[in-house]
């Protein structure tokens, strides 16, 4: 029986090529998987028909926009996730699903091996093999630019010589991946770090020096999870998608950072994530008034070492399972609503409430009717003060501070 091969398929230049280059390199039938995680673009049968037009035995095509916005959009949220404090995942977190289908398809057409489009440069080449090296641990997986020399140039080459139905003159100076948390544009004019982002880089969001006028959204969440916007209903993929049009129409989510990739390097990325940014911002201030202090401060840690697990490719790692059950817990009682204007590239909140609030009124008002007893600060302070104040007076003691 002749070897068959998954390769995960976008419907670009170089996956297309991919389908012939890896079927002559190895022999193998290929089958193409495409997953829609909203990346919009062309239609996933359109998609289809072209991988079966480069020589797909098979082409694996799913709508998985509910499942990546449930399954792994929300438990980034929950997390408030921004790698180094600026990047919502958005690319990170779209692999373990695309892993899942690709693992899926190989099990339902009788592959042995996996194969992606990514460099020996990246974070993706790694995301992808460690989610399949857990998944389907009998896989092998290859990657034709990296492990089988298929450059640029010779894809085209390759693409005109076989009358392949993919486009090959259009050139686009940047390496470009979205989905419907956001979208990532590096390369080309970027990588000269002085240069400033140019305004065709961005399509998510419009130019937030000229904003229209600002726009008052109410956001409704149950269990840290968005249920609401302005009272209507919505699932967690309604929720982005509305706050991707609203938040984008007004500039929110331009992100131009350095960040450190997994493989060693320092690599300046453009981030835009209107919806995901707003969302983060709305929930972290609903947590705010419903998640005790010491429980805040602990998430906050939590938060930041569950960003670089995923990040690094650890999505279906044990660690990031038992941190994803801490949040859990963290979010029972994050319900409520919170009030936010959108307006020229700010997602400002401006009101907050909820039944299970641990904001009290009666607490925190200095007019009339404070319940706090003021009169037990003093003792508070002496006790609280002590261990520093017996360090302090054994330096004094031993020498002075050094």
């Amino acid at each position: 029986m002749t070897d068959r091969i998954v390769l995960a398929y976008s419907g670009g230049l170089d996956t297309s090529v991919a389908i012939g280059w890896i079927a002559e390199a190895t022999g193998a039938e290929v089958i193409a998987v495409a997953v829609d995680v909203g990346q919009g673009g062309e239609s996933l049968e359109t998609v289809r028909q072209r991988a079966l037009g480069c020589g797909a035995v098979e082409a694996y095509v799913a709508d998985a926009r509910d499942e990546f916005a449930n399954d792994y959009c929300v438990p980034t949220l929950r997390a408030n996730a921004l790698y180094q404090g600026h990047y919502p995942l958005v690319s990170a977190i779209s692999r373990p699903v695309i892993v899942k289908h690709l693992v899926q398809a190989a099990r339902e057409f009788g592959a042995t091996t996996v194969a992606h489009g990514c460099t020996g440069k990246g974070n993706d080449q790694v995301r992808f093999e460690v989610g399949i090296q857990t998944l389907g641990p009998d896989l092998k997986c290859i990657a034709p630019v990296r492990d089988l020399a298929l450059t640029r140039d010779k894809a085209i080459a390759f693409a005109a010589d076989k009358g392949l139905p993919i486009e090959t003159t259009k050139k686009n100076p940047y390496s470009i991946d979205a989905n419907v948390w956001g979208r990532a544009v590096e390369t080309g004019y970027l990588e000269d770090i002085w240069n400033a982002p140019t305004k065709d880089i961005y399509d998510y969001t419009a130019t937030p020096e000229f904003p229209p006028a600002p726009d008052e959204v109410v956001i409704t969440f149950e269990a840290g999870v968005p249920v609401a916007i302005d009272g209507a209903a919505v699932t967690p993929l309604q929720a982005i998608q509305e706050l991707n049009r609203r938040a984008g129409a007004q500039g929110i989510g331009r992100i131009d950072v350095v960040e450190d990739r997994l493989v060693g390097i320092k690599s300046r990325e453009i981030y835009e994530a209107p919806g995901a940014m707003t969302l983060i911002t709305a929930h972290k201030h609903l947590e705010d008034v419903t998640i005790e202090r010491e429980q805040a401060r602990f998430k906050a840690t939590v938060g930041q070492r569950w960003s670089e697990l995923v990040y690094d490719g650890q999505w279906f790692s044990p660690l990031k399972r038992s941190l994803d059950a801490f949040i859990a817990d963290t979010q029972r009682h994050v319900g409520g609503d919170i009030r936010m204007t959108l307006h020229g590239g700010m997602a400002v909140v401006t009101g907050r409430r909820s039944a299970t609030s641990l904001y009290d009124f009666d607490l925190a008002t200095y007019d009339t009717g404070d319940t706090f007893d003021q009169s037990q600060a003093k003792g508070f302070i002496e006790l609280w003060g002590m261990s520093a104040k017996v360090a302090a007076r054994r330096d004094q003691r031993v020498g002075g501070n050094r």
